[in-house]
């Protein structure tokens, strides 16, 4: 272990910047994931195997917590589910956490460019409470994901389908890591449009990508302070966000999709109900669908792609710009139109360098999906709609897709696992790791203002 621990602190020595290990460590265990699917004894005996650009692509989708598929999942084995399911499990909780956390355990000490690097995965706001932070996300994960797999094997075991007791317990465990961790993987061909009208199967996913898609750093300040008057900036930001976005997702299902024959329309109103609100909840990142996709109308498209490129809150499984961000931007925006000289949000001044990089954020996400889907538009022949949808998804590591995945050509399929995983590292940590030593001037330029708008 001491061989381990100086080999590894060489590596950090020689780093610059945490982001290109976040950044080298994902990529790695990809490939890691991409040599396991492509074993034989990954897919079904007597099943053509899928090849090496579908393996990579599943690897990158679970690692990355999305859930698109190139193919269907029903083609793995129980080996290659078991090797979905553990990427999704490290993907998740952060190779770069896991590595802090067994340092943690083998030494009980942790040192400062181990910290940078959990900060850079996780972001943390305090680098000195990480030792805590680091063991919170583990009891927090094991409860969340055990919890969540006893309800679900409960009521699969009890629902009278005709999956055995073994079956419906891994069926309860996979899904219930795989919501948690926002990545909407099944293992049923039709995801989970079997219990579209399960309150007992639906409730416990929402509410498990819910907790997931809050942050690690949210839940424990929640078991801290239980006053709101108490919780921190950020905290306060991320669950307004949160709980606004709830809102928007299934009303936009129920006012757009209420009379669709191919969603909700031949459903009563509680059932009516119970669909939208889960798959108002699934855009927050996590790629589960009880109603078909492909049958939901334009502007649903639409708006869940917007919902979709949100994501969920900074440091959790989730992915998009984050809800801070956009909350930031949007009250950047009312500040400006107010003729206010700061930004001001629940009584705090936000700083210039939060705005800049929430604005950063934003355009290179928003090159980064356009730019996607336009890609795909000209190559596929799909309307843009579609490869909007999917490309938001990608970056989103949200998994919904409306069909065309699987009709996607070979070099789209790399394109989208690349935009996987940078939505899963993020834009600006993407960036950041290629970029090989930060600039610092000795001087400033004359201040001169140009013509806006």
């Amino acid at each position: 272990m001491p061989a381990a621990q100086g080999v590894f602190q060489r590596i950090m020595a020689g780093v610059q910047n945490p982001a290109q290990i976040v950044l080298g460590a994902f990529s790695a265990l990809i490939l890691l994931g991409t040599a396991l699917l492509r074993l034989p004894f990954a897919v079904d005996a007597g099943v053509e195997h899928p090849g090496t650009v579908d393996s990579l692509f599943w690897a990158t989708s679970a690692v990355s917590v999305t859930g698109l598929g190139s193919t269907d999942v029903a083609v793995f084995s129980l080996f290659g589910e078991l090797v979905l399911l553990v990427l999704v499990q490290l993907g998740g909780f952060g190779i770069m956490t896991i590595g802090s956390v067994l340092a943690l355990v083998a030494s009980r000490r942790i040192g400062l460019r181990q910290r940078m690097l959990a900060q850079a995965e996780i972001g943390a706001v305090d680098m000195g409470e990480l030792r805590t932070l680091l063991i919170a996300i583990a009891k927090i994960t094991l409860i969340v994901e055990a919890t969540t797999a006893l309800v679900l094997f409960v009521r699969m075991s009890t629902s009278g389908s005709s999956q055995s007791v073994a079956r419906s317990a891994y069926s309860a465990v996979f899904h219930a890591v795989t919501s948690f961790n926002n990545a909407g993987i099944s293992l049923y061909s039709n995801n989970l449009e079997d219990y579209v009208h399960d309150p007992f199967v639906a409730l416990p996913v929402s509410l498990a990508i819910i907790i997931g898609g809050l942050g690690f750093p949210i839940i424990i300040e929640l078991r801290r302070r239980l006053r709101p008057r108490q919780w921190s900036l950020h905290t306060k930001i991320t669950l307004s966000a949160t709980a606004v976005l709830l809102f928007i997702g299934p009303t936009v299902l129920l006012a757009f999709e209420w009379s669709n024959p191919g969603t909700l329309g031949e459903m009563s109103v509680l059932e009516k109900l119970h669909a939208a609100w889960f798959q108002g909840v699934t855009p927050r990142t996590a790629g589960f669908n009880t109603v078909p996709i492909g049958e939901l109308r334009e502007p649903t498209l639409n708006i869940m792609s917007g919902l979709m490129f949100i994501g969920a809150g900074p440091a959790s499984t989730g992915g998009g710009i984050k809800v801070t961000t956009f909350a930031v931007l949007g009250f950047a925006m009312w500040s400006e139109v107010r003729g206010d000289q700061d930004v001001n949000m629940f009584g705090r001044r936000l700083p210039p360098h939060a705005l800049r990089q929430a604005l950063t954020v934003a355009l290179l996400s928003v090159g980064v999906v356009f730019g996607t889907a336009i890609a795909l538009n000209s190559i596929s022949g799909f309307s843009f709609t579609r490869t909007l949808f999917e490309a938001a998804s990608a970056f989103g590591t949200v998994g919904l897709s409306t069909g065309i995945t699987t009709q996607l050509s070979s070099f789209e399929h790399v394109l989208l696992v690349l935009v996987m995983l940078a939505g899963r590292v993020g834009p600006v940590t993407f960036v950041a790791a290629l970029t090989l030593r930060e600039r610092s001037r000795a001087y400033r330029f004359a201040e001169e203002r140009p013509i806006i708008g």
